[in-house]
């Protein structure tokens, strides 16, 4: 994000402020700056698609923030400028935890990988829905604003959610294609109550201080889904990603998560689903486990392995 758009969009509500520096951040696919000023904290700016969308995802993190312990930046505004959807956030302190989670010592990370157990257990808690898909905003009787899911219950949502998941994969998946289309079709799978999907949980979109998760970012296009679909997935993205042994991680997120509820039973076809969504990101790219990052080759072949691992159980 360029220093003008930055400075045009806090001017909106912050006009007598200085602002005194521009800083874009490179992280995630969306233009984000941090902005600061001569007299007060500093503010981040983020861009997104559409005001619906913003506007979304502001109504999500107010409600994590009331309902729950997870460290959420607040949303202080939002609007369009230059027709240009945006949210003006506070801004949190922090390391990328991305850029330190590997290498930080066994003990550190697993207390890390614990804390994202208790959260997505939080989420669980918090938010329960009576369907599957991508959440909407919508108005209680007394005007206060809330988000629904209107797609399908969870057994049918699933299996057609893994499908459209397997049919992104590039060709270079084909030789596990077959398998995971006959996994889907063979899967039973039991309906239970649809919760929070925050299906991007993982160290990078976290900030970290002193050892403990300051910040937890990006809750852009939430859903709900089976509760088995969400531990999967942020198993594989907090614990596999990271580390050679990631059983330890997996241990330590998955007691954090029985700190706060029963762990939801995870079959091989949340995990297949899971992966076959965490290897292909929102613009078709293979997404790349680890820091340094793997390359592309290597990443294929660590999401194959993945795959091949969850197919034989």
């Amino acid at each position: 994000m360029n220093e003008s758009l930055a400075t045009g969009i806090v001017g909106q509500h912050y006009s007598r402020r200085t602002v005194v520096g521009v800083e874009p951040v490179a992280a995630g696919h969306r233009p984000t700056a941090v902005v600061r000023f001569a007299d007060r904290s500093p503010l981040v700016v983020q861009l997104s698609a559409t005001i619906e969308a913003v506007r979304t995802e502001a109504t999500l993190v107010s409600a994590v923030r009331d309902r729950t312990d997870v460290p959420v930046a607040a949303v202080l505004s939002t609007g369009s400028h230059d027709g240009r959807a945006y949210a003006i956030s506070e801004f949190r302190p922090g390391t990328d935890l991305h850029t330190t989670f590997a290498d930080s010592p066994p003990t550190v990370r697993g207390d890390i990988a614990g804390q994202f157990g208790r959260y997505l257990g939080e989420l669980h808690t918090a938010f329960a829905f009576e369907g599957c898909g991508e959440l909407t905003r919508a108005s209680g009787p007394a005007g206060a604003e809330h988000l629904v899911a209107t797609g399908d219950t969870s057994d049918t949502w699933l299996v057609e959610y893994g499908r459209r998941a397997v049919e992104r994969l590039p060709v270079a998946f084909d030789p596990l294609r077959d398998r995971l289309r006959d996994c889907l079709d063979a899967a039973t799978v039991d309906r239970v109550t649809p919760r929070l999907f925050p299906w991007d949980l993982r160290p990078g979109n976290a900030l970290v201080a002193d050892g403990t998760v300051s910040a937890v970012l990006d809750w852009e296009r939430p859903m709900a889904a089976p509760p088995a679909l969400a531990l999967a997935k942020a198993e594989y993205l907090v614990a596999d990603w990271y580390v050679d042994d990631p059983a330890p991680l997996r241990a330590a997120f998955r007691a954090g998560y029985e700190r706060v509820r029963s762990l939801p039973t995870v079959r091989p076809v949340h995990r297949v689903v899971a992966i076959a969504d965490s290897a292909v990101d929102s613009r078709g790219g293979v997404t790349n486990p680890g820091y340094p990052e793997r390359e592309r080759a290597a990443s294929v072949d660590f999401h194959r392995a993945a795959l091949s691992s969850a197919l034989s159980g």
